[in-house]
């Protein structure tokens, strides 16, 4: 009897031991580290603007919780700075916009996202740059790089009423990132806002949510500052004006899942600059009269839109003025959404840049599913210029019976989608803006040279 007793218990020891070691096998990885589980980052991180001293991260997370970044000189880990811990939250889609203020200027950092506490790996390389200090010193302004485009269609099955598939060749953002811009410019349909999307706030954060979740972007997102402005599509409805319903749900969104460094008090127009060039952000949708409304003032940008942009032009000390726009400006064809079916605002805007005899104004534009280079020279004392990009992942749409008379030849491109690049470099005095328009798979299609005035 004794020996059975002594038996049964070595039995138990041993199954015991068994259970034991069995459930650290499987379960013991788990509790000791988060590698291999789901990453709670729905989509980015984001850059957003970049200054001299101060950076905006974007984080979007699968569920409420607690976010911080911490971040560190490339070339010196060890003097690591945390931003403000951010709690992201379902009524605001999970977003969290985080500020990384203590920089130093024209310096490259590291980036680590931290969740309820715990480290995200990162996915690619998270790094961004701080504006330098170049007023006054000898070696003048810095190079600048950035990419643009617009009209960015994301397929979805489940709520597109297409015969085919809309959208397509989404590594078009790999291509860009090949190209090493230090920041990119979205000017305009960067969402394409369904039926079911444009009635409710539930709507809105839907589709901005899997937009910006597709996988391709992201490492896009992570490494190259971002700035947007919106076309019809980013909106609401097709061809949208001010009178839309949701507008005021439009712009908090926009405002929610982009990183402008500035907005007005009602719309998304700002501006910001890099290096010797600056950006004049602007919104053709909240002060717009409706395409068909024909009766009394027409408005595109509407009076204090447009005040604040000629002031801003006429303010500018810089080398070279980008504005850019949802739609073609200089294009003088009244077709579609072109600015000049406002002919008498846009009538008003080109006679103010004339009497002001502004120098080295470049229009960088979307919406139209095709590329060119429009230049407008006549009656003006500096020429002036229209770089309109489009498709991203959109499909194309060919100006099939319309022949813009300001095209510079050699620049059309309208059955492939692309981006572009601008490049500025050269000593203050003789800076030269580059121009450059490539395939989705990053293959040049054509290059122009416009030497400052």
């Amino acid at each position: 009897m004794r020996r059975n007793k002594l038996l049964s218990s070595s039995h138990l020891f041993i199954l015991l031991f068994g259970f034991f070691y069995c459930y650290l096998s499987v379960f013991g990885k788990n509790i000791t580290s988060d590698t291999g589980s789901p990453s709670p980052i729905r989509s980015g991180p984001m850059l957003g603007y970049s200054t001299h001293k101060e950076v905006k991260i974007w984080v979007q997370t699968k569920l409420p919780a607690k976010v911080y970044a911490e971040y560190f000189l490339t070339d010196d880990p060890k003097r690591k700075h945390l931003t403000q811990e951010i709690i992201s939250e379902h009524k605001n889609a999970n977003v969290a916009h985080l500020i990384a203020d203590e920089l130093e200027p024209g310096k490259s950092y590291d980036y680590i996202i931290y969740v309820n506490g715990k480290y995200q790996e990162p996915k690619t390389i998270q790094r961004f740059k701080t504006q330098t200090i170049w007023i006054g010193k000898p070696s003048g302004p810095p190079n600048i790089k950035f990419a643009l485009g617009s009209c960015a269609f994301v397929n979805d099955p489940k709520y597109d009423t297409q015969a085919k598939p809309y959208g397509g060749e989404y590594f078009i953002y790999k291509a860009i990132a090949s190209k090493n811009p230090e920041f990119m410019l979205w000017m305009g349909d960067n969402i394409y806002l369904r039926e079911p999307d444009w009635e409710s706030r539930t709507g809105f954060i839907y589709r901005y949510t899997e937009q910006r979740a597709l996988p391709e972007l992201q490492p896009l997102l992570a490494n190259v500052h971002q700035y947007a402005i919106w076309d019809d599509h980013d909106w609401g409805p097709n061809d949208g004006d001010t009178s839309f319903w949701m507008g005021a749900t439009a712009e908090e969104m926009f405002k929610l899942f982009w990183a402008n460094p500035n907005y007005s008090k009602k719309g998304i127009y700002g501006s910001f600059t890099w290096g010797d060039a600056q950006f004049f952000l602007t919104d053709d949708r909240s002060f717009r009269t409706a395409n068909d409304n024909k009766t009394g003032e027409r408005s595109y940008f509407g009076k204090r839109q447009l005040d604040w942009l000629v002031n801003g032009l006429a303010f500018s000390k810089a080398t070279f003025k980008f504005v850019v726009v949802g739609g073609q400006v200089l294009n003088p064809l009244s077709v579609f959404e072109n600015y000049s079916t406002y002919a008498e605002e846009r009538d008003l805007l080109l006679s103010k840049i004339k009497k002001l005899k502004l120098k080295n104004v470049i229009f960088l534009t979307g919406d139209r599913h095709f590329t060119e280079l429009a230049y407008l020279e006549e009656g003006f004392e500096y020429p002036l210029y229209d770089f309109t990009v489009s498709p991203l992942t959109s499909s194309t749409h060919p100006p099939i019976t319309e022949k813009n008379p300001i095209r510079v030849e050699g620049t059309l491109v309208d059955d492939k989608r692309n981006f572009g690049t601008v490049e500025i470099t050269g000593p203050l005095k003789q800076r030269v803006l580059n121009l450059k328009v490539f395939d989705s798979e990053g293959k040049e299609l054509w290059n122009r040279e416009i030497k400052a005035k």
